[in-house]
């Protein structure tokens, strides 16, 4: 291996997944914010599953599958627009 390979090697295995995953979330906020809130819905659908009443199985599961994926969708264009905003309106221009 050459002493470039190295030093990229040992910089992944220095960095923990803890130290990863606070570092990505400071770069996309969102990012977390949407698998959380889309696990969130996905944990209430299968909570309200049990007390739909007389809706059918199929109609139940297609609502949350849009309420989830929308939650995510949502996430992900604000996400988007703070990074746009971050870039373009907050950074000093050169």
């Amino acid at each position: 291996m050459s002493p470039s390979q190295e030093s990229v090697y040992t910089k992944y295995e220095t960095e923990s997944q803890t130290s990863k995953l606070i570092k990505k979330f400071k770069e996309t906020p969102f990012v977390p914010i949407g698998m959380a809130g889309f696990t969130a819905v996905v944990a209430y659908g299968l909570y309200k599953l049990k007390h739909r009443g007389d809706m059918k199985l199929s109609l139940h599961l297609i609502h949350m599958r849009v309420a989830a994926q929308g939650f995510a969708v949502g996430a992900l264009t604000c996400g988007v627009l703070y990074s746009m905003f971050r870039e373009y309106v907050v950074k000093p221009k050169e």
